[in-house]
């Protein structure tokens, strides 16, 4: 049995939750493998290989009793983040992982004085536009056709992370205690 903490958010005990940490070249073939269950396009080993080797980009993920249930892959170059790829394994969804990771994500570029993230998802990704207008994030933009797969527009979201170096560590905003 897991014992209890403390999310850090004004919130009661409870089960500890999947752990956040970072992700390098030698989790490779784990990232590989969630990112086929979770895209259409996945990217492969191979790019994620090349990704590794550019000083800007950075994974970090969630681990549940070990296993990788989540993560986020992004390049950090000039104060600011872009978002690549959010991932939640299928079988985790619903239980405010992704919320979660990208709240950590955020908190922490805004305390390395990362100003700005942006991001692109797909219009027709309905959860997803939900999590990130949650969390803060605007429209910025449109990019028509830019999804090879299925012709679809991608809406640019962008984020001012001022207020995110204020919260208290994995608060999104919308739970207890958060400001």
């Amino acid at each position: 049995m897991q014992s209890p903490v403390r999310s850090g958010c004004g919130e009661s005990p409870r089960v500890a939750r999947p752990e956040f940490f970072r992700l390098g070249p030698g989790d490779i073939a784990e990232v590989a493998e969630l990112e086929r269950q979770c895209f259409s396009t996945p990217w492969n080993e191979e790019q994620f290989r090349l990704a590794f080797d550019r000083q800007v980009f950075s994974v970090f993920g969630l681990r549940d009793a070990g296993r990788l249930v989540a993560y986020v892959a992004v390049y950090h170059l000039a104060g600011e983040l872009e978002i690549l790829n959010v991932a939640v394994h299928p079988g985790h969804r619903r239980r405010g992982l992704g919320r979660r990771l990208l709240a950590i994500l955020l908190q922490v570029g805004a305390k390395m004085g990362i100003h700005r993230a942006v991001l692109e998802v797909r219009t027709g990704n309905v959860p997803a536009i939900g999590l990130y207008e949650g969390l803060g994030f605007t429209r910025a933009g449109v990019r028509p056709h830019y999804y090879g797969d299925t012709g679809e527009d991608a809406i640019i979201y962008e984020c001012d992370l001022a207020d995110w170096a204020s919260r208290e560590p994995g608060c999104t905003g919308s739970e207890p205690g958060a400001r």
